[in-house]
């Protein structure tokens, strides 16, 4: 019984605890930023059976029936002749473009659209990616922070009372208690913002999934982060302008818009169709001459060409065509706009992940040696050569020593992934390998 128990409380434990690889699959199926996205996809991949269906027949069947009353009279009047008598018929028709190359250009057209609007699902799920990322890690920062302000607060709170005790015994003056009660208040007012703060980043995070997790996994203690691979800026530039997939989109619409201007010039090209159509049509009765005669049924069949040479259009043609052309100019600088960018967001983040990594090593032996000196400090305030307010002040530098140690290690890894999305090659793998580094 012992035994199930623990493993309850083991598991209930576990449910209760989230990390960045779970997180994210929770947003894959909540975030409506994503889910528009995925119906934008989905809305995209109809582009191409709506091109394909300007290449195929068109088979139309219409039917019809109506009931008529004629009134026949003669000069000189004889009287009114009534004729009643119902008219009906159905026509099935065919029509199959033989040459139509503004529709070929808009079949070829829409293949381009689908693998748009794939690039731009591709996009969005980067997106996603980095806007878990980022409001994970402002979640753990501000944890980290509410952490630190609570210790620091904690030891604070020790100062001042060794502080009011070494007054009270006539060891210490007054400046000491009233620097150390400064500077708990100060901590307090610091504690009341990062709890608000983390309260802000935890709904931030809950928009994203749709709930709040009771607990995330934060890094492990001394994580090691590796460095880029290739390690060379000026590979990873190269590889954004190419592999980007804001370029890979900015391409598709450059190369659409080929085909835009290939479409409207094909309006001055002269169009073939193969139309063909059978059809019956009935009359139950007729009057001629004034005469009521016996209905008729009539077949017909029709096989043909049909040719159309556009002569002349007002000039809404040629404007057209220029209008695509100039389009097609924009996309062109849409595109070299997209590589420029994708290659400078690369360097960005290159040298965030760079810069960052050199941060944690720094800050690291820098939370070494403010441990050191807080030691120190504390130590020679107890035999008198140290004030009250230097064992604040090394308290203070080792807790925002921490505090930037800890942010440092998040922007490193958020950089990380702003390399990868900027070359492209941003998936879930890259989630996966972030979140072995937490516990």
């Amino acid at each position: 019984m012992k035994t199930t128990l623990l493993i309850l409380l083991l598991s209930a434990g576990t449910a209760q605890a989230a990390d960045l690889l779970g997180v994210y699959r929770e947003a894959v199926g909540y975030d409506a930023q994503y889910a528009a996205a995925r119906s934008a996809l989905a809305a995209g991949r109809e582009k191409l059976p709506q091109g394909r269906a300007g290449l195929l027949p068109n088979i139309g069947l219409s039917a019809n029936t109506m009931w008529n009353r004629l009134d026949y009279q003669s000069r000189p009047s004889a009287g009114d002749i009534p004729a009643d008598y119902n008219s009906n018929g159905w026509s099935l028709s065919l029509s199959q473009p033989l040459f139509r190359w503004q529709n070929w250009a808009g079949y070829k057209q829409s293949e381009l659209a689908v693998a748009q609007a794939e690039t731009q699902y591709a996009l969005a799920k980067q997106d996603l990616i980095l806007r878990v990322a980022q409001a994970y890690f402002d979640v753990l920062l501000a944890q980290e922070t509410l952490a630190t302000a609570r210790a620091q607060k904690a030891a604070i709170s020790e100062q001042l009372a060794a502080a009011k005790r070494n007054f009270e015994v006539g060891t210490a003056t007054i400046t000491d208690t009233n620097e150390a009660q400064a500077r708990f208040d100060l901590t307090t007012a610091q504690e009341i913002a990062a709890d608000n703060d983390l309260q802000v980043k935890r709904h931030a995070l809950e928009m994203l999934i749709g709930k709040e997790p009771q607990a995330l996994a934060a890094l492990k203690p001394g994580v090691e982060i590796g460095r880029p691979q290739p390690d060379d800026i000026a590979k990873w530039a190269a590889s954004a302008e190419q592999g980007s997939l804001a370029v890979q989109a900015s391409r598709a619409a450059l190369e659409i818009a080929d085909r835009e201007v290939e479409k409207q010039r094909a309006g001055h090209y002269p169009t073939l169709d193969l139309v063909a159509s059978h059809g019956r049509s009935s009359q139950t009765s007729t009057l001629a001459l004034g005469q009521v005669m016996h209905g008729s049924d009539v077949d017909s069949t029709v096989v043909g060409l049909q040719l159309a040479i556009p002569v002349f259009a007002g000039g809404a043609i040629s404007s057209r065509e220029r209008e695509a052309a100039a389009l097609r100019e924009k996309a062109r600088f849409d595109l070299d706009n997209a590589r420029r960018q994708a290659a400078l967001a690369a360097r960005q983040a290159y040298l965030g992940v760079t810069s960052g990594l050199a941060q944690v090593k720094a800050l690291e032996q820098g939370l070494v040696s403010s441990q050191t000196a807080l030691d120190s400090n504390k130590l020679g305030y107890e035999v008198g050569v140290r004030i009250n307010i230097d064992v604040l002040n090394a308290q203070q530098q080792v807790y925002s020593t921490r505090r930037d140690l800890a942010k440092a290690r998040l922007d490193t890894l958020t950089a990380e992934l702003k390399l990868k999305a900027a070359a492209g090659t941003l998936s879930e793998a890259d989630v996966a390998a972030i979140n072995t580094l937490l516990q």
